[in-house]
């Protein structure tokens, strides 16, 4: 009897134990699980050399050769158009009418001579981090009112932009008080070019995902002298800053997006999506989240099929097409100049010159084509949304963890995807603000520089008046 009675407390022993385990593990995996681990890689040529790396920052300007214009033009004279359907529009993707256009002004008007300077008006540098040249703006600010220091603010682009869009917003935030906004808040502005885009190092290897940028980004402000700072991203930017706020919480003080994207959708969303139209209180919707979602089919899984091909191709065989685009500069401009149309308007499609240049330059959106142009980067800015997708969809550590840094969202009415606040707090659970913008598109930072800048700097001002970051 007293062994049974042994057999008995020892295995209430067990079983307390196991109870108590499976409790600690449980909330001490939590607490592990709500940061994400900073990517180690190393990205170069071959095997890891055993020499430390050089962590010394360059400065670097944007140079022409003649060759390189010389070579342009005359792919550009032998360029080979097809004849568009008749009353196609933008229907069909770039329509070649108008692109023939383009393609005049970027032979006899546009100066790229002239847009090199532009593009070094700012300093610019670059610096080897995990094995790859990384190519960055740096813009500090002209003056600083007596006993106010700058805030460090990485800017991230996306697909199929540069950091070039960034370059109307930069004074904004640098010098404020010159562009009729209050000075309580002048930044230091960074903008890296993404891996594979523009004039930083593409990865040599496989699976460098937004994980891999966004910890390349942190080693990149750590460099630079930034244990604090702010982030602001929109397209694979939002993504690249989401994932960094979730690798180092405590140095990032706010995450400011212009896009934001639920990768993982749960029974509610669901739910919201049939029901959110007739209940929207339920669902905690507001009215513009159904005006921009509903009817749910057209506006959204419709939009999506219709304008989500370019991103099958890039997230299966991105060397394929891709090699078609790298030797072509008009089919490089059809390939984005399309989405510079459909993504600041749907609507857009509906018009011969896909409305193009009722919101940007010709001069602007050839300077972009010429960044991946002359740096022959398109095969490789493609690859990125294979590195993010080839896994599937919400399969990834940092889809299920959320973020718990400040977020600010702007929201525009002709994004490319509708993501309501309801949403967007499953994921963000520390949004300070959410605000549904007048007007403007995908490309918010070169398209509507000043409402964005005006967004960024009413956040920060939250933020800092409340002291968010500290409370962490």
């Amino acid at each position: 009897e007293f062994c049974s009675s042994l057999a008995g407390i020892m295995l209430l022993d067990i079983l307390v134990t196991l109870i108590l385990g499976t409790i600690i593990y449980y909330f001490l995996s939590r607490k592990k699980e709500e940061t994400l681990p900073f990517k180690e890689g190393w990205w170069g040529k071959g095997q890891k050399p055993d020499a430390e790396e050089d962590t010394s920052i360059r400065p670097f300007k944007v140079e022409t050769t003649e060759e390189e214009l010389s070579d342009l033009f005359r792919r550009l004279d032998q360029a080979r158009f097809t004849e568009p359907l008749e009353n196609s529009y933008f229907h069909y993707g770039t329509n070649s009418v108008y692109l023939r256009k383009v393609i005049s002004y970027w032979k006899n008007q546009f100066n790229w001579k002239k847009q090199v300077e532009v593009l070094n008006k700012y300093p610019q540098f670059k610096t080897k981090i995990q094995g790859i040249d990384i190519h960055f703006v740096h813009v500090k600010p002209p003056r600083l009112p007596e006993g106010q220091s700058a805030k460090p603010l990485l800017m991230v682009h996306g697909w199929p932009g540069s950091f070039y869009e960034f370059y109307k917003i930069i004074p904004l935030l640098t010098d404020p008080a010159s562009h009729g906004f209050s000075d309580e808040h002048i930044f230091e502005v960074i903008c890296p070019s993404i891996p594979g885009y523009g004039f930083s190092e593409a990865p040599h290897k496989k699976d460098f995902d937004s994980v891999s940028a966004a910890s390349v980004f942190y080693e990149l402000m750590l460099r630079l002298g930034f244990s604090e700072f702010y982030a602001q991203g929109g397209d694979c930017g939002w993504l690249i800053c989401t994932n960094l706020a979730q690798i180092a919480p405590n140095h990032m003080k706010g995450l400011h997006l212009n896009f934001a994207l639920v990768t993982k959708l749960g029974f509610a969303h669901v739910l919201s999506i049939l029901l959110g139209r007739y209940l929207p209180w339920l669902f905690r919707f507001q009215d513009e989240d159904v005006k921009r979602m509903f009817p749910f089919l057209e506006k959204g899984l419709y939009k999506m099929l219709m304008e989500s091909g370019y991103s099958h191709i890039q997230a299966t065989k991105p060397d394929t097409v891709g090699c078609g685009l790298n030797d072509s500069p008009v089919g490089l401009a059809a390939y984005i100049l399309e989405k510079f149309s459909t993504w600041t308007d749907l609507e857009f499609r509906n018009l011969e010159d896909g409305g193009v240049e009722r919101k940007f330059t010709l001069d602007d959106l050839l300077t972009n084509i010429m960044i991946y142009w002359v740096s022959g980067c398109i095969v490789s800015s493609m690859r990125f949304y294979k590195e993010n997708l080839q896994k599937g969809m919400g399969t990834q550590k940092h889809e299920r963890l959320t973020v718990q840094v400040p977020t600010g969202i702007a929201s525009f009415p002709n994004e490319i995807i509708h993501t309501p606040q309801a949403w967007a707090q499953k994921k963000y659970t520390n949004i300070v603000s959410f605000h549904y913008m007048p007007r403007g598109g995908h490309f918010a930072a070169l398209e509507e520089p000043e409402l964005l800048a005006e967004d960024i700097l009413q956040f920060v001002g939250k933020v800092e008046k409340q002291q968010l970051w500290r409370k962490k």
